[in-house]
């Protein structure tokens, strides 16, 4: 059968007497595929079988109950990281420092080949390309009076000297495998995580690489102020300890959770450079013009044109809004704005294929 047919056939059932119901259904549709899965799911997170490390699958997240350092005010701030990232072309949070009323002080980021460094009232900063290949990789990002420098097994990658994260900030709660503020979980293998609250040297940073990568940890010194060091060599159990003294340990909830959910965030903060969120607006473009399709052939035939196109386009905004609003409530999604204008978009775009198709005649209607 040909296209022609095929719309011709489409335009024919909807205008007869199954249209009301086929609204309905296109309706429940949208519900189910912006509300699924309505459920928080299983944290994916699983300890290595024959090594030291997590796994971290599609929803998976590990946290630390209360701050690293509670009131610290250092006058720098070092992370290192052993991982394997799953796949080169994710754009997920690797980690990220939160505290209630502040949810995103400093995050580190996968967007593709680029890591990004995201800084409260700092700006975001890509730098890459470091995720060249899913092999493991020794990262280390280090802040201070001398700005921001980043360093890839123990080599200098990159050096950005106005970008500084604010006092404190590497002092407050942790979070990995996701953001604090909304699904964006990584997938990839962590084998060890420290923190400091100093600056270190580009000679400390290759000597901890030439250390850890001997004898599976880094070489210490008081001076470095090392606040978190997680080694994850436990291989079982829902805990992941602090070598460091009366350090706070990560925890490994039983199911996937976000620790500060957002409601409604601001499309300028979710805007991405990145492949993922140009595959996401044009989803959710798409998404809704079926329904803006269905529900313009059945209020076209019941008042005049514009005023049915007008109505069309904010039920569509409403639907959108309902939907965003009740995501913030489930882990899995994201409750934000750029949902809600693309999504108003798509049903706009629905409706207006309607009047083409009906000004050209594809659309056959009866007496019924």
């Amino acid at each position: 059968m040909s296209l022609v047919r095929l719309v011709a056939a489409a335009g024919k059932l909807l205008e007869g007497k199954p249209l009301t119901l086929i609204c309905i259904v296109v309706w429940c549709c949208m519900f189910w595929l912006g509300l699924w899965p309505f459920h928080s799911p299983t944290n994916d997170v699983a300890w290595l079988p024959a090594a030291n490390g997590l796994r971290f699958g599609d929803n998976g997240t590990i946290a630390s109950p209360g701050e690293l350092q509670p009131g610290a005010r250092d006058s720098g701030c070092s992370i290192e990281l052993w991982l394997q990232p799953a796949r080169r072309d994710s754009s997920n949070t690797l980690l990220a420092f939160y505290t209630p009323g502040q949810p995103v002080r400093f995050a580190l980021r996968q967007s593709e080949e680029d890591l990004v460094l995201q800084v409260r009232r700092g700006g975001t900063f890509y730098i890459g390309p470091v995720f060249r290949s899913t092999r493991p990789l020794f990262l280390t990002v280090v802040s201070g009076a001398h700005g921001t420098a980043v360093y890839v097994n123990g080599i200098s990658v990159s050096t950005l000297p106005r970008l500084r994260v604010a006092p404190g900030d590497c002092g407050s709660r942790l979070v990995m495998g996701t953001s604090p503020v909304g699904d964006d979980s990584w997938s990839g293998v962590l084998s060890g995580v420290a923190v400091y609250l100093s600056e270190l040297t580009p000679l400390q940073a290759a000597s901890h690489y030439q250390t850890w990568t001997a004898t599976g940890r880094p070489e210490l010194a008081g001076a470095e102020a090392c606040i978190g060091l997680y080694l994850f060599t436990e291989r079982r159990g829902q805990r992941v300890h602090n070598q460091i003294a009366h350090g706070e340990d990560l925890l490994i909830p039983a199911r996937y959770t976000i620790a500060e959910k957002t409601l409604l965030m601001p499309f300028w903060d979710e805007f991405a450079i990145s492949k993922s969120y140009g595959k996401s607006v044009i989803k959710n473009v798409v998404g809704l013009v079926p329904l803006g399709f269905v529900l313009y052939a059945w209020l076209g035939a019941r008042m005049a044109p514009r005023r049915a196109a007008w109505i069309v386009t904010l039920l569509g905004a409403a639907t959108s809004i309902t939907i965003e609003i009740l995501q913030a409530y489930l882990p899995t999604r994201q409750s934000g704005t750029s949902d809600i204008l693309t999504n108003t978009l798509g049903t706009w775009l629905g409706l207006m294929l309607y009047r083409f198709l009906d000004r050209h005649g594809l659309i056959f209607r009866t007496n019924q």
